[in-house]
């Protein structure tokens, strides 16, 4: 999110030596993490590498006060507001390193050398592992998405289609009908167990058997979809949720925990975001397949909150 942000271009570290808190990630849980600590006035360098998961998306929709902005203005406007701290860094780069020295992790910036925090916050979010149907990748983010929390009121009371993808997609079309009539594809592989028919029943959804191999619509728009028999269904919209894969290796470097999420590996944390390693914590959708801007960004405030009270408990003194 560096290209929008009012602080683009400018690497502001402001501490040539160590910090309190590193935060890898600059998206809404990274810099909901940041804005507490810089409250708490604690040196705290934020490091992003400007590939938000949300950089597909036109607008965010559903987070309290924001709704209809895009995600860049949003994360804009907070880089904005936490560069008045005087305690506060940023710098745009990748980090690709990170290792425990003693009391401090060092995290590897390439080019950019090295810098060192006393406690590390991850918020480097995933990556979508898209189905691979013609069509649907330069759809993302605009005519198909995964959460109708985020999307289903701008495509409401349109026809709408659901993808199978993993062994809950049918629990994600009986909610996904609520916004409009639905078509579910199983893609020949996960049929509604028992529990959900009577549901799928009582609210109309077709469900279409035949692998979905092509999006069809004029530019980015949906207007069909189209099958291994050939069959042509019409539809107006798409909802599918992807596998997802950490987009960052510095958990496992680490060594943090990493368990196995219904889509996809997340870094395992407690109730404080706290991870399994001493110090680290993390938060996000790297954290929970819940992928919402409201849930990432509280995530965010408790992994900022915790990381300062370890610093305060643990150590003892202030700065």
């Amino acid at each position: 999110m560096i290209a929008a942000s009012p602080l683009d271009g400018i690497d502001r570290p402001r501490h040539a030596a160590d910090h309190d808190v590193i935060i890898i990630g600059g998206s809404f849980a990274g810099v909901s993490a940041a804005m507490q600590l810089a409250r708490a006035r604690r040196r705290v360098l934020l490091v992003d590498g400007g590939q938000p998961r949300n950089r597909f998306v036109e607008n965010a929709h559903g987070f309290l006060g924001q709704d209809g902005r895009p995600p860049r203005e949003i994360i804009g406007t907070a880089l904005a507001q936490l560069s008045a701290y005087p305690t506060f860094g940023f710098l745009a780069g990748q980090a690709l390193q990170a290792r425990k020295n003693g009391d401090f992790f060092e995290i590897d910036l390439g080019e950019k050398g090295t810098v060192r925090g006393r406690r590390l916050i991850l918020a480097t979010g995933v990556g979508d592992d898209l189905p691979e149907i013609a069509g649907m990748r330069e759809r993302w983010g605009l005519s198909i998405f995964s959460c109708p929390y985020c999307h289903g009121y701008e495509v409401a009371d349109r026809r709408l289609g659901v993808i199978a993808n993993h062994p809950m997609s049918a629990h994600q079309a009986v909610l996904v009908s609520d916004w409009g009539p639905t078509v579910y594809f199983t893609q020949g592989r996960f049929e509604p167990d028992e529990e959900l028919l009577p549901l799928f029943r009582m609210r109309k959804i077709e469900v279409e058997r035949s692998p979905i191999v092509e999006i069809i619509g004029s530019g980015t728009a949906v207007e069909a979809v189209r099958s291994a028999d050939g069959l042509t269904v019409p539809v107006e919209a798409i909802f599918t949720a992807p596998q997802t894969y950490l987009t960052s290796p510095l958990a496992e470097q680490l060594g943090c925990r990493i368990e196995d999420g219904p889509l996809g590996p997340l870094i395992g944390v407690d109730d404080q975001k706290r991870t399994s390693i001493e110090g680290v914590f993390a938060a996000g959708d790297v954290t929970s397949m819940m992928a919402n801007a409201t849930l990432a960004s509280a995530a965010g405030v408790m992994a900022g909150v915790s990381a300062h009270r370890s610093l305060v408990f643990d150590s003892g003194a202030h700065g």
